[in-house]
């Protein structure tokens, strides 16, 4: 279980060693008790306890065992696996190729409402053309040195999609200007590209802002984001791909995502810059 940055990751560790020390201490245990029962040192007892080290499922079992306490070793191996999904890093997430990871997702945007997206890399997946996903992902792939299953994954991704138009569904993208002039794919993709774009933002359910390149921002570029209603935010980094449920994080990327959002233009001054993007291809 990596460490990571993220409070709501450090705390989900912290509350799971919090729970094998009450249970060691529940049982009439010292520390160095455990690590005799359990064969370790007892400096691992130690680190485990102070959320230094991370308890393996096997390390959960046995100290269950060790504090008469085998009935509540599943429950605190849903706990580690709930805080290991928190940060997971790109090898891992897409070990079985980018077609699982693309699907993996499915289920978290149909049971979505409200949707809102930042990005200050790359059109975002969910507005993105099937040349540019194909693009993306084959860089991805090549980058990773992962299985080659590029076309499956932007067949899912592309289904995936279907869930701008279904149901009461709502969705705020807001991209940096850089992106539109930053692209992936060559001219005829990018073209292609920030046409889609114009229609997207035709939708009714579609909210599209650009946020213009300026010398004088405030409120500088941020790592792209998703928010997904009030419940989840997930943000995709160099090394890996967050998920953050803590309340008052959330809040924060809500806050910061309003405050990009005040910094946008939408409408015809936001197509004013993408067909600026468009005719500087040309």
């Amino acid at each position: 279980m990596a460490v990571s940055a993220s409070s709501s990751a450090q705390q989900a560790r912290q509350a799971l060693a919090k729970r094998l020390a009450d249970l060691c201490r529940d049982a009439g245990l010292t520390g160095l008790d455990l690590a005799e029962r359990c064969g370790w040192s007892r400096s691992k007892s130690s680190r485990i306890m102070n959320a230094k080290t991370p308890p393996s499922a096997y390390d959960i079992r046995a100290w269950c065992q060790a504090c008469g306490a085998e009935d509540q070793a599943e429950d605190l191996i849903a706990s580690l696996r709930t805080a290991e999904g928190m940060w997971v890093n790109w090898r891992r997430m897409e070990r079985a190729g980018l077609k699982q990871a693309q699907e993996a997702r499915l289920p978290l945007y149909q049971r979505t409402r409200r949707f809102r997206s930042y990005s200050s890399w790359l059109v975002p997946g969910m507005i993105q053309t099937q040349p540019y996903t194909t693009a993306a992902l084959q860089a991805i792939q090549r980058r990773r040195g992962l299985v080659d299953d590029v076309a499956d994954a932007v067949a899912a991704r592309m289904e995936r999609q279907r869930v701008l138009y279904e149901g009461d569904r709502l969705f705020a993208f807001l991209v940096e200007e850089s992106v539109l002039r930053a692209g992936i794919g060559g001219t005829e993709v990018m073209s292609g590209q920030l046409g889609h774009l114009i229609s997207i933002a035709s939708l009714p359910n579609v909210s599209l802002g650009v946020v213009p390149m300026r010398p004088d921002r405030e409120r500088w570029p941020a790592e792209g984001f998703w928010i997904y209603d009030t419940a989840q935010v997930n943000v995709e980094l160099i090394s890996g791909y967050l998920t953050i449920t803590q309340p008052s994080e959330v809040a924060m990327y809500a806050d910061t995502f309003t405050e990009l959002a005040a910094l946008a233009v939408y409408g015809a001054p936001a197509r004013a810059l993408i067909t600026s993007a468009l005719e500087a291809l040309e």
